[in-house]
């Protein structure tokens, strides 16, 4: 079967089509044939080596996949072969390839209105922007929410989150692009970053009060700020740090606000809590399939050209889900 492989920390050059072959699955596993494979920042930070546990080289990156069972372990009852099916599943056996092997706690049935393409977007940004948002944010209608990087993968799942929940959504953005599609998901106050500090934006746009859920996957002085944008009580859940920079916390502008900063890190709840993390899966499915919601897919690439895939990633030149086809 063909699959990427990284064979060495790098750079996207470092991504390369390889031929290995086809798994088969123990006695509690499915095997996938895969049509859709998701991309994630956490592929390039494995990539780059800057990933905490990450895989060592040579190793097949990807989380998540959607494609048909091809076959099933003979412990499986839940799967037969012919499901159309979307996974989590782990990097470093990975989803950028032909076949993938899944775990069933790990696997849902995708509904018929639903592509596999538009299902490869659930297990990762999906669920992170609903975790998050719900979860560990406790977000209600009342609230207003400030979700950053809104025109990606993440994001835009969050400002429709969101949105349905009745809450007032203030996203950020860096192009005018990316506002006019966060704009039609229902957010409503887009802020162009690179124009407007989104601190200065947040204090004219609230009259000083601050916002009261913050989504950070960013780090670094974002998060500094985002504390800064936050109403006394308010609440920072704090899921990635795709700006490469940590974060220190300051206490005493904790304390002085009264406020709470939650960590959320997929792989880490998935392993302690499955049941939290997965739950909401199957309802995300069912609201993609009614129209309620929708995968922003403006980046579907071939896996032989997953080296592009992470370039548009990297440089931020990507709305939405980037996904690969096979």
């Amino acid at each position: 079967m063909r699959v990427i492989e990284v064979r060495e920390y790098g750079t996207p050059g470092v991504l390369q089509m390889e031929t290995r072959e086809q798994p088969t699955p123990s006695h509690d596993e499915l095997l996938i044939e895969v049509e859709a494979a998701g991309v994630n920042f956490a592929d390039v930070m494995h990539r780059r080596g800057t990933y905490p546990s990450g895989p060592s080289p040579a190793y097949v990156p990807g989380f998540e996949v959607a494609g048909v069972v091809e076959s099933t372990g003979s412990a499986i009852e839940s799967f037969d072969s012919g499901d159309r099916v979307v996974s989590y599943v782990a990097s470093g056996t990975g989803g950028y390839a032909e076949y993938a092997l899944a775990k069933p706690i790990h696997t849902f049935y995708v509904p018929d209105p639903v592509s596999l393409h538009e299902a490869v977007a659930v297990p990762i940004q999906f669920l992170t922007a609903h975790n998050c948002l719900f979860e560990w944010g406790d977000l209600d209608e009342n609230d207003r929410v400030l979700i950053h990087a809104a025109a990606g993968g993440v994001g835009t799942a969050a400002v429709q989150f969101a949105r349905e929940a009745g809450a007032e959504v203030f996203g950020t953005a860096s192009t005018g692009v990316k506002l006019d599609r966060i704009d039609a998901l229902g957010c409503d106050h887009c802020i162009n970053y690179t124009e407007t500090p989104f601190v200065e934006a947040i204090d004219q746009l609230t009259d000083g009060a601050g916002v009261d859920l913050v989504l950070d996957g960013v780090g670094g002085d974002v998060h500094h700020n985002s504390l800064r944008a936050l109403a006394p009580f308010g609440r920072l859940v704090a899921f990635g740090v795709a700006s490469g920079e940590g974060t220190q916390l300051n206490s005493s502008g904790l304390l002085t606000k009264n406020l709470q900063v939650y960590g959320y890190h997929y792989g880490g709840a998935l392993a302690e809590a499955p049941t939290r993390v997965l739950g909401p899966a199957d309802g995300i499915l069912q609201q993609l399939a009614n129209g309620t919601l929708e995968a922003v897919l403006e980046d579907t690439i071939p896996l032989e050209k997953a080296t592009t895939a992470h370039q548009r990633l990297e440089n931020r030149a990507s709305i939405g889900k980037i996904v690969l086809t096979l």
